[in-house]
């Protein structure tokens, strides 16, 4: 995948991006990423990108003509084109898994008081949002968007389903983790886990992201039992954790 970031600020992205698991996908060929200075594609003397909004307010706005120009160049009509604003669709995983079948994807980090308008109409596809607050720039978001979709392509992370029981992927919170030693400072690993017993491990798996997702946002429990035909194990264990609830 070939991946342009549009920004004021491309140095923000260089030890992001060149590092862990995005660092080593870009090493092995799977990302091409480039970052493109909309700076410079300013037409004034003094490389301006910004101006007083028409009808007045507070704050500065980004001008067209960079922003254009730079798309332009980068021969960009026709692509995937993400604006990162407050005002775009809430970012979930599901649109992670939806963009990493691009081949192209570009990013456009507003910064100021947003772009002007006109950009977003000729240009923008999609416009997303991480969440609702208001941040400085779309610099962080834009890497919050690429580090999710990124690690779906193949070869990104080092088993093929490596990603499948996280959190969100599946519909429900990942399950606890825990690694050696089996006891530190008196806490315990659970039994379960060094039994050896596979499918007792998996149910408790299930549980723990049944009962975490149930108390954390229960929202998401609400959508994974409309969307997938349950079992009779996670009705009982749904059930139980109810009463549980309840109970408390």
């Amino acid at each position: 995948m070939r991946i342009d970031i549009l920004t004021l600020f491309p140095e923000m992205f260089r030890a992001t991006l060149g590092e862990s698991i995005i660092g080593r996908a870009r090493e092995k060929g799977i990302l091409d990423i480039h970052l493109v200075n909309i700076r410079d594609y300013a037409q004034n003397k003094h490389k301006q990108v910004d101006d007083y909004p028409y009808g007045g307010g507070a704050g500065m706005v980004m001008q067209p003509q960079p922003i254009f120009s730079a798309l332009e160049a980068m021969e960009a009509q026709g692509c995937k084109i993400i604006y990162m604003s407050p005002k775009g669709k809430t970012f979930h995983q599901g649109m992670a898994v939806e963009l990493a079948k691009e081949e192209r994807l570009i990013f456009l980090c507003g910064h100021y008081e947003g772009v002007d308008q006109r950009v977003i109409d000729y240009w923008v596809t999609d416009e997303i949002s991480i969440g609702d607050y208001v941040l400085t720039g779309g610099e962080l978001p834009a890497m919050v968007v690429i580090d999710a979709v990124a690690r779906m392509l193949p070869g990104v992370l080092g088993q093929a389903e490596s990603f499948m029981d996280e959190s969100f992927y599946s519909g429900l919170l990942e399950y606890p983790q825990y690694t050696r030693p089996s006891e530190f400072r008196g806490l315990k690993v659970p039994d379960v886990l060094l039994s050896g017993n596979h499918k007792l491990i998996e149910q408790w798996r299930k549980e723990e992201a049944l009962r975490i997702t149930m108390k954390n946002r229960p929202d998401l429990i609400i959508k994974y039992m409309e969307k997938k035909d349950l079992s009779k194990e996670e009705r009982k264990i749904i059930e139980a954790l109810e009463k549980d609830c309840i109970a408390k």
